[in-house]
């Protein structure tokens, strides 16, 4: 594989590393994931990420559930040459949601042959790139046979975004979303909620909830951190109305109130509140229209307090 890609591959591997599966419609999904297959012969899920092994015939399958717009690198290394892969043979897959492109070869691995299949495919209309890596030991070839592996990639199968999976493999719990709609979540890491139907944040309040690392110890190093934070939402012209030390759920913490214009150029009212722990924090970010404004910070801010780390 070119290094790159391969480099990429290992790192969303760790990122979406994952515990337990659950099972709709004969395909086992992982947890979080909108993409599931069914595992055949003594597969089982994995403990140390996203996807299904065979721990005794070192058998995996990874399943890695990436947005629509990751479609466009991995299918150029994809038909690129595979350095380190060899007897490669690329091809159109159909399997049961679509078709995708097939990768197959052999790599050597600490003296060991590993026959490697990678299927990648895409369903922009979920916003979703799917990304399967099955490997098989030469030694467990006769168990794992090609035309073994084959049936089960042929079912392939995506569902809708399982909120609540998502949202319980999150470092913290929203315990009132004060009427707000969880749109997305991103694991581990963060969720968007909004206000109303659909996905437009250009004409919707919304929220986004994140943890980070790498905040500041010394308190009179947080006021440059948090607006160091909030210059880089998607927003222009941020215009700061106050910035204050103040205590979040009894924890040292730090707001930011601004005016600024949306990715659209709509004008819009934002509060930005972190609340520290150590060198990490948690943040939250409130945006809407100078409509209704008080009332909504009011509601952002019920959602603030009724977060709790795990």
């Amino acid at each position: 594989m070119p290094h790159r890609f391969l480099a990429y591959f290992v790192t969303l591997l760790i990122a979406f590393a994952l515990q337990a599966p659950t099972f709709a419609a004969g395909a086992a999904f992982p947890t979080g994931s909108r993409i599931g297959l069914e595992p055949p012969l003594d597969l089982k899920p994995s403990t140390r990420f996203s996807g299904f092994e065979d721990i005794d015939r070192k058998v995996a399958v990874t399943i890695l559930d990436l947005p629509a717009a990751a479609y466009p690198g991995l299918d150029h290394a994809a038909t690129s040459e595979q350095h380190g892969l060899n007897d490669v043979k690329r091809e159109s897959f159909g399997f049961s949601s679509g078709t995708g492109l097939l990768v197959t070869g052999s790599i050597n691995a600490g003296g060991v042959t590993v026959r490697k299949w990678i299927l990648l495919a895409t369903a922009p209309d979920k916003d979703l790139t799917a990304l399967v890596s099955v490997e098989v030991p030469e030694a467990a070839l006769a168990i794992y046979s090609d035309a073994i592996i084959r049936k089960a990639l042929t079912s392939l199968t995506f569902r809708a975004a399982p909120i609540a999976e998502q949202l319980g493999m999150l470092p913290f719990k929203i315990g009132d979303s004060a009427g707000f709609r969880v749109m997305k979540v991103f694991p581990p890491s963060g969720a968007i909620l909004i206000d109303g139907p659909g996905a437009d944040m250009s004409a919707q309040p919304y929220v986004i909830v994140s943890i980070g690392r790498g905040a500041p110890e010394r308190p009179d190093d947080r006021p440059r951190f948090a607006r160091d934070l909030l210059a880089s939402t998607p927003l222009h012209d941020i215009l700061m109305q106050s910035a204050d030390a103040m205590r979040i759920n009894n924890a040292p913490g730090f707001e930011i109130r601004a005016q600024a214009q949306g990715p659209k150029g709509e004008p819009v009212m934002v509060v930005q509140w972190l609340r520290f722990a150590g060198d990490s924090y948690v943040r939250i970010v409130g945006v809407a229209g100078k409509q209704d404004w008080d009332a909504l910070f009011t509601r952002f801010r019920t959602l603030r307090d009724g977060l709790d780390l795990r």
